[in-house]
């Protein structure tokens, strides 16, 4: 599936629609370049899933927890592990195999660790304002 988003209002309907794409798959990785709009999105998406607190990047924290209608959501941010021993430290299984819903960026610095079956949103930068939102099943 691929979706023009051309301005920031528009990234609601893109999450509802994701949701719907996703159906019961809990693991969501982002792929795309830095400034593509990944973490913008992630914000947009969990208030869509009925998070009401602030959502921030998880950049030093490598993750952060929030609690839903339905249960746990991660967001994590593998930009600045320097190497997968940091993921094993964080206890990563639990967080990939525990049932909650996991939102990844930088996901292939821990690609070897990934579940077999997410959901891939690839996001491409068009212009300043102009992305385009791929979603895939692996």
């Amino acid at each position: 599936m691929e979706i023009e988003v051309n301005h920031l209002t528009e990234l609601q309907n893109v999450a509802h629609q994701l949701l719907a794409f996703a159906g019961n798959e809990k693991i969501f990785i982002f792929e795309g370049d830095m400034g593509a709009g990944k973490t913008t999105f992630i914000k947009t998406f969990c208030k869509v899933l009925g998070i009401e607190e602030t959502v921030s990047s998880p950049t030093y924290s490598i993750v952060n927890e929030y609690e839903s209608p339905d249960g746990a959501v991660f967001h994590f941010d593998f930009y600045r592990i320097k190497d997968i021993q940091e993921a094993f430290d964080l206890g990563y299984e639990e967080y990939f195999f525990g049932g909650g819903i996991c939102l990844i960026e930088w996901p292939e610095k821990v690609e070897e660790l990934l579940p077999e079956h997410l959901v891939k949103i690839e996001i491409s930068i068009v212009d300043e304002s102009k992305r385009i939102f791929k979603f895939s099943r692996a």
